[in-house]
Parts: C-alpha cells; structure tokens; sequence
C-alpha cells in the first residue's frame, strides 16, 4: 500500500502552517520570510484535536458549482455523500465570497443555455432572489445541499492528505479549523472539484500544468515552445451610487494608474468590476497565492482611486464601493490528465463523442498571463465558437486511480482548450455527468473507465443523463420503461410549429434544427389541454414534465446592470405555472393532482401508483405566455 497522507503531528501541522517557522503575510510587502512569525510546537497540544473517521460511497473534494452539482447528482441517484469546502460558502467563484458570473454556452447566444441541476439551481435562484443578493445565490445552493439526507456537508475543511493502494484511493485527511477536528474519509469513488487539482496531486496522479506547445496536439493557438505560465487570478469589487459626494483616500499601498493604462481596459461602470483586474499567470498560481493576492488589492484600490480622484470620471462623485472580494477567482493551475486530452480542435470543429456527457459553449479565452503588470497590451484574445461541443467522461476520470473523477477547470484539457472549458456553467454540467456516473457504477459496479469503454452501458447511463435533464448534445430519449413513447398523443389545440406528438419525440429542447420540439397549444378560457392514450391500461407510478424556460436568455446573477438587461428575475415567461393531472380508465376518472406555482424547466411527481389507459394534463396557467408550451412528457410504472 503507497500511503502519501501524512500522520504524524509535526507534518500536519506543517500543512496547516502552524508549525515553527510557519510565515504570515506582511499586507504592504507581500508574502516574505522578513514578515515571518514563529510558532512552537509545544504550545499546541495533540489532545486539542478531535479525529473523526467517515466512512462514505463518494467523497466530493470542493464545493464550487462542479462540487455542488457533483453532489447533488450522486445523492439523488441513491449515493451516500461527503462533501468538503475549505470555505463556508458553497459556489467557489460564483460565491459572494468572489462574485463572478456563471458563464457558458449562453455566450452563443443561441439556444443552449445549460440545463439539468445548474438549471434548476438558477430558475431558483431567479425567483427567490429578485433582489439580486449574492448572499441568496449562496443560500439557494447550502439549501439544495444540506435539504439532501444522503450528503454530508464539511464546511471550512481543507484537504491536506490522501491514502492510496495501487490504482485505487482509499481515503482522504482534512482538517476542519473552526471546529478544530480532523477527519478521515473512505469512499469507494473520489471527486476533485477543487479546481487546482488538490486532491489528484496529493494521491500522485498525472496532471499538466503551463501551455503547450503547437506541435503538442496539432494546435494553431499553441506556442512555438511550451512553459509553465497559466492565466491569472481576479478580484471583484462592487459600488453604490449614494445622494451625496463620498470621497475616497487611497492607501499608500495602492498602485497608481494614468489614463494610458486604459486604452485596453475600459471602465464602462463602476457598479462592478472588472474581469481584467487580473494577476499571476507569471508567478506560481497556486504557492504564490497570499503576494498574488495582496498585489490584486493593491490593483484594486488604485483603479477606484483613479475612478474618484484622476478627474476623468467625474460622473463617479458620488460613488463609493460596497464591498471588495478577498478571495482571488482563479482561472487555471493543475489539469488532470485523463484517458482523453480535450485540444482547439475539439472544441472549434467538434465532433459529438461517443461517451459524450455534457457541452461547452464559451469562446476561447485566453488572458495575458501578465494581466495588470503590463497594460500596454490587450488582456484577452477571445476566439467565438459557431456552436456548443461535446464533453466526453473520458476526460472526466483520472488515467492514474480507477475511482477518481474531476469537474471544473481542471479536467484533462490542453491549455487551449481549458480557455473554453473553465467557465462555472460548463464545470457545473461536468459535476452532474461525474456525480451520475458514480452512482451508475457504484450500482453496476464499474469503474468510470470501464463505463466509458461499454458501449451498452454508457448508453444506459446517457439515457439516465437525459431524463434528468443533463446539459447533452445528439442524445434522444429511447429508453424503454417510458410508457410515454409508446401512447398516443392529442391536444386541444396546437400550432403548425408546436404539434402535439412532438411531446415524445424524444428531444427535450430547441436543438437548432428548425423544429420546436414542444407542443404548443392556446390557451382558452379553461387552459389548453394535452392527452396520452393507450390501448391497454397502464400502471403508472411516475410523471414527468420538462418545460420551457426560456434557455435562448442569459440568467445568471450580476452585479452589473448590463448583465442583468433582458433577464427575467422571477419565473420565466414561457414556463408553465398551473396545471391538473387526470387519469382515466375506460372514461372513469382514477386519479386527480392540481400543481400550482411551478417554476422549473423538469418537474418529476412520484405517485401513489394507479391504472389508466389515458392520461390528460390540462395547462391552466403559464406565467405570462399565452401559449401552453411541453418539451416533453414522460410515464413509469
């Protein structure tokens, strides 16, 4: 057994930096061995810290929009989880703690918003948080998760140790601060989702790091000769607009800025900002956090300082700033290297994989590494994508340990391709796709590779994606315990480009093929009804719905008012609000259930089972749209 987790106290307390000649930041000059202050061991007692052994099915290492999502697809699917966050907020950088957008395929501005859990998280989100407060984001995504019996949720606890036996990892050591516990997980399957590859890196997997070269994987945007340098580090700020001057005295600290270091950077608000406040692609990303992170507020308090005191923006009186991120939003460290290495190619002239388990639809965004060190050139160059790509999960397992998976920015990708891949909603639908297959294995017993590699298993697998309204292209529903496919489909009315059977054709959105994919019916006085007949009475146990939530709109929450313009924050308008299930057989009415309220894209009802040889779902009121919109209806028994 290779055992890399360290036990003793002496190396855990060096971990945690606690030992002696442990360094503090210095907040002026950075982090340095000048500013160092010593701890002695003796003062720290072993009996101080409780241990705490848990044994699980799924240890989920991170809980950004990856981890979340991770989590809540294994829990659902019937998995016992362990979710770990260094912090105590869930949504990584989407967090108030950081406040960057859930960006993805919305960038296409096409149809493909991404669904499944992100969705449902969002169309939350949107109706409970009108007010547009990040703190709610948070609190939508802490409900979702410790609402779900089946997951254990460890706040403020950091990875530090990692046990291994051959291919396989065993167990994980962390360490929770504000309780000053230490605990050992066992799980038979392992998630990293802690963006820089932790966990991976700890156990001895394989992983890239820098940019390759062009000749690498046959890459134009690669570079004649490969390094170590990665994008760098941001910082938000956000301010307020108040009824009077407020002055702002920069500190001494701050760095100063002219006019000149703006002509590739625009201050188009001062509500939120910026992307480009952006450091440490030049530095070790990861190590040299604590000076990358001083040096990024110094950033920040010298552009406001320019914003209120340079006398070019004089409209920016009578702001003042509300608040001003602590925790640096990273973009890339490690990648951990899979049985499959996404490249440009995959993701400028894709081809749809066969294993395929999600989609990316960013541009290639590649940052200068040098960010605000060098504002003499432009921070980015974005390459816009045609169209959405295919994820495959085989870039989604590690080739190094049979039962570790990742999601998030650092899955098996060139440096190229993790341009396009980093972005919280691409990462979000990779936590699902990893999280399912967990569950899927830890039933069949299988390893992910091995899932992978069974033609007829993945197939099960992406069926059970699709019905729970993963993020997927090319995958339409064949699955052959849906009574839905097999009844026949009539309206009380529908439109030349809305026909009724088009309920279960399969195809659970607008695919840019020229169909709609929904029935669309107008709705009268009593509401427009839907019905599915069969010859024979069917057992029926389980309903479910997918309807319209408007997935050609962005609807991500913003600080930034120009973000927000065209969101609808509340429930969307083409989505179905209230409707009633009936049940017949042989004209008697055998089952009745009214839903008021709805708000979501995919509604499951699980039943108490009854007999029907026909089924009637009657729309009584969408909110706003004055067509009754289905993608799809789906039956079990």
């Amino acid at each position: 057994m290779t055992t890399i987790m360290k036990n003793n106290r002496r190396n855990f307390l060096k971990t945690i930096g606690l030992s002696s000649g442990a360094l503090l930041l210095n907040p002026v000059s950075g982090f340095s061995e000048d500013s160092a202050s010593h701890y002695s061991e003796s003062t720290l007692d072993e009996q101080v810290f409780a241990r705490k052994k848990i044994t699980t099915d799924f240890l989920v290492a991170g809980g950004g929009m990856a981890g979340v999502c991770a989590a809540l697809a294994a829990a659902r699917n019937g998995s016992k989880v362990v979710l770990i966050q260094n912090r105590s907020r869930l949504g990584g950088n989407a967090s108030s703690e950081i406040r960057m957008h859930i960006s993805g395929a919305s960038a296409l501005k096409q149809v493909w918003r991404e669904t499944g859990i992100l969705e449902e998280l969002m169309l939350t989100e949107a109706v409970i948080n009108q007010q547009k407060s990040y703190e709610m984001l948070d609190y939508v995504l802490y409900d979702k998760i410790v609402s779900n019996p089946n997951i254990t949720l460890l706040f403020d606890t950091m990875l530090h140790g990692v046990s291994t036996d051959g291919h396989r990892i065993t167990a994980i050591e962390a360490y929770c601060s504000q309780t000053e516990e230490v605990y050992e997980v066992s799980a038979t399957y392992f998630a990293d989702c802690t963006g820089d590859g932790t966990l991976a890196a700890l156990a001895g997997a394989e992983f890239m790091r820098g940019r390759e070269s062009k000749d690498a994987f046959g890459e134009t945007l690669g570079l004649a000769k490969p390094d170590d340098i990665t994008m760098g580090n941001s910082l938000l700020f956000m301010a307020d607009e108040h009824d009077k001057p407020m002055p702002f005295e920069a500190p001494s600290w701050a760095r100063k800025y002219t006019y000149k270091d703006f002509q590739y950077r625009k201050i188009h608000s001062f509500e939120y900002g910026y992307w480009w406040i952006e450091l440490g692609g030049l530095e070790d990303i990861v190590h040299d956090g604590q000076k990358i992170r001083h040096d990024l507020m110094a950033v920040i308090f010298g552009i406001w300082d320019y914003i209120k005191n340079s006398g070019n923006h004089p409209q920016s009186a009578n702001w003042a700033l509300s608040w001003f991120g602590a925790i640096p939003g990273k973009r890339e460290s490690r990648r951990i290297t899979g049985d499959y290495i996404i490249t440009q190619r995959d993701v400028q002239a894709p081809k749809l994989f066969e294993d395929r388990v999600a989609y990316g639809g960013w541009p290639l965004d590649d940052h200068l590494p040098a960010g605000m060190d060098d504002t003499s050139l432009d921070p980015f160059r974005s390459i816009p994508l045609k169209g959405p790509y295919s994820i495959p999960l085989r870039s989604l397992y590690s080739k190094s340990f049979d039962n570790l998976v990742m999601a998030g920015r650092n899955i098996s990708t060139t440096h190229v391709a993790l341009s396009s891949t980093r972005v919280m909603a691409t990462c979000a639908t990779m936590g699902q796709a990893i999280g399912t297959a967990v569950a899927f294995c830890n039933k069949n017993g299988l390893t992910p590779a091995k899932l992978a590699k069974d033609p007829a298993k993945l197939q099960e697998y992406q069926q059970l994606l699709l019905r729970q309204d993963q993020a997927m292209l090319g995958v339409k529903n064949t699955d052959p315990l849906d009574l839905a496919l097999k009844a026949r489909i009539k309206a009380s009315a529908e439109t030349d480009d809305g026909k009724a059977s088009q309920v279960i054709d399969g195809i659970n959105r607008d695919v840019q093929d020229g169909n709609t994919h929904q029935w669309r019916g107008t709705m009268g006085s009593d509401g427009a009804w839907i019905e599915l007949a069969w010859k024979t009475p069917q057992d029926i146990r389980t309903i479910e719905f997918t309807f319209d939530t408007g997935l050609h709109r962005f609807l991500r929450i913003s600080g930034q008012k120009s973000v927000l313009k065209g969101q609808v924050r509340g429930p969307q308008t083409e989505t179905v609000s209230d409707y009633l299930i009936e049940g017949f057989s042989k004209k008697n009415r055998v089952f009745e259930q009214k839903i008021a309220g709805n708000y979501q894209r995919k509604v499951v009802h699980q039943l108490t089972p009854f007999k029907a040889d026909r089924l009637r779902i009657t729309v009584l009121k969408t909110h706003g749209d004055p067509l009754a919109k289905i993608f799809e209806i789906r039956c079990y028994a």
